[in-house]
């Protein structure tokens, strides 16, 4: 590639941007990516899930089953979009090139960078005011202040130890990731195991059948709600983790670790929120709007204190591979620096979002959610529309000079794909609804007020109704009526082409 082709070695500090990984530097075994994937979900967090699930008027196992399906469904996409790492080499917003063209592909990364990079902001904020109520807890005088909130040093300590090890992690790659990433998997899948002992006593089991069964229409609309709220998010980074394995590794491997990596401790934490809520209307109502605070405060003392290091080291590992990935998305944009360098952009970049949020707006978190949510629509397209054109790859032997500028083997831009994106990310914001009025003003435009109300306005059944149009206007465009020159693959041996398509 001509942007970013530092390879180096593969001890150290990892030099691979958006260039192929090389041959000789491809290693590991696809079970490794069940670590960094269920690191990256075992959260607190997921107990949420499962409450607003129930929260559409479901019964407790009508929730449980539409939650889990819409999490095997959505992180079997996920799976999918992961092959396309070892079959190239390449990020997933690199390969994404292949569909979009060159320069066109900066348009849906740039989203993807803003999306990426907004919510680790909003994670390790999240870590940081963990951490700190920590310690105003067990050294009020010390780190609280009046009314039991952690001081402002506190915070600032926090805040400066969780950026120190996310960036020093992300920084070193790939290779000190997997690592980082499988004991936390350990650690946290152990005291998470101990935590759900403790938490189910509090379930009333005698209330659990007093929720009426929902309606069909309600119980595709928790599939979807699942579906948006756990793998459709990730399907612009499923390949960064994978593009390390040799690019022969079976295909229904790296989609089965994938998947069980995603799904495993979302369906758990999910079932754990669903009986919480089904049974205690109060609690959960407490766990949706603040589940650490709410959770917590069930614990004993001496579990409280290792469990919140525990969810801050789960808050940490979230954030280590979403900084990774969004370096990789600055490379992918064109940004002329080296991993290192998207290192210290994002480390400015996070360090000011994280201040504002902390010290000068209370209101603030709401509307950058809200905002940071209606991007899922241009993400989730992009995804389908990348998961459609890996036929086109396949066919090809997944030649990476696709990914390359015009006259270098590639294209500037793919109108066929831009066209589907533009068309579906239209209907798809007019088809969502958001809870800040100011977004609210812009979105919706194509429901009523009885449907913003209901199933279709409380699911954002919008962003998947959003991917299969775009998936299906560009199969249309592209395989159907053919408007789009089919590229030119060359140097890709017949033996290999027929090795890769199987």
């Amino acid at each position: 590639m001509t942007d970013q082709t530092d390879v180096g070695a593969s001890a150290g500090i990892e030099r691979n941007g958006t260039n192929p990984v090389p041959e000789a530097q491809r290693r590991g075994l696809p079970r490794g990516l069940f670590a960094v994937w269920f690191s990256w979900n075992v959260s607190i967090m997921g107990i949420s899930y499962g409450i607003y699930v129930f929260g559409l008027g479901l019964s407790v196992v009508q929730a449980i089953v539409a939650g889990v399906l819409g999490y095997v469904m959505s992180a079997l996409l996920v799976g999918v979009i992961a092959v396309g790492g070892p079959r190239t080499g390449l990020p997933t917003l690199t390969q994404t090139r292949f569909a979009f063209g060159f320069h066109g592909n900066k348009l849906p990364t740039f989203f993807a960078y803003l999306s990426n990079l907004g919510w680790k902001v909003t994670i390790i904020t999240l870590a940081s005011s963990t951490g700190a109520g920590l310690f105003a807890r067990l050294w009020p005088d010390q780190f609280g202040r009046p009314g039991g909130h952690a001081s402002t040093p506190a915070v600032v300590l926090w805040f400066v130890a969780v950026l120190a090890v996310v960036l020093v992690v992300a920084v070193f790659g790939h290779r000190l990731i997997l690592r980082v990433e499988s004991w936390i998997a350990y650690l946290t899948s152990v005291m998470t195991v101990v935590f759900i002992g403790l938490i189910v006593p509090h379930v009333r089991w005698g209330e659990l059948g007093a929720a009426a069964h929902g309606s069909w229409w309600a119980f595709g609309g928790g599939v979807i709600m699942a579906m948006t709220i756990s793998g459709i998010s990730f399907l612009n980074y499923g390949g960064d983790f994978a593009r390390y394995l040799p690019r022969f590794t079976p295909a229904r491997a790296v989609i089965g670790w994938t998947a069980g990596g995603i799904t495993l401790p979302l369906a758990v934490l999910l079932v754990l929120g669903v009986l919480l809520v089904a049974s205690d209307a109060q609690l959960g109502n407490a766990a949706a709007a603040d589940p650490i605070g709410a959770l917590t405060a069930l614990l004993p003392l001496w579990f409280f204190i290792p469990f919140s290091v525990v969810i801050v080291i789960s808050l940490v590992a979230a954030a280590i591979l979403g900084v990774y990935s969004s370096g990789l998305a600055l490379l992918a944009l064109g940004v002329p620096t080296s991993r290192a360098g998207t290192t210290a952009i994002n480390t400015v970049i996070i360090s000011a979002g994280a201040f504002y949020l902390l010290f000068v707006s209370d209101s603030f978190l709401a509307t950058f959610q809200a905002f940071l949510a209606l991007i899922s629509v241009v993400m989730g397209t992009m995804g389908g529309i990348q998961l459609l054109d890996f036929i086109r790859q396949r066919r090809g032997g997944w030649n990476v000079d696709l990914a390359k500028r015009a006259g270098e083997g590639g294209r500037s831009g793919r109108w066929t794909a831009l066209v589907s994106l533009g068309v579906a990310t239209v209907v798809g914001l007019g088809l969502v609804t958001s809870s800040d009025p100011n977004i609210g003003r812009v979105v919706g435009f194509l429901l009523s007020d009885a449907a913003k109300k209901g199933v279709i306005g409380s699911t954002n059944v919008g962003v998947v109704i959003a991917m299969a149009i775009g998936a299906g206007l560009y199969a249309l465009l592209t395989f159907v009526f053919k408007l789009d020159p089919k590229g030119i693959y060359a140097g890709v041996p017949e033996r290999e082409l027929s090795k890769v398509a199987s």
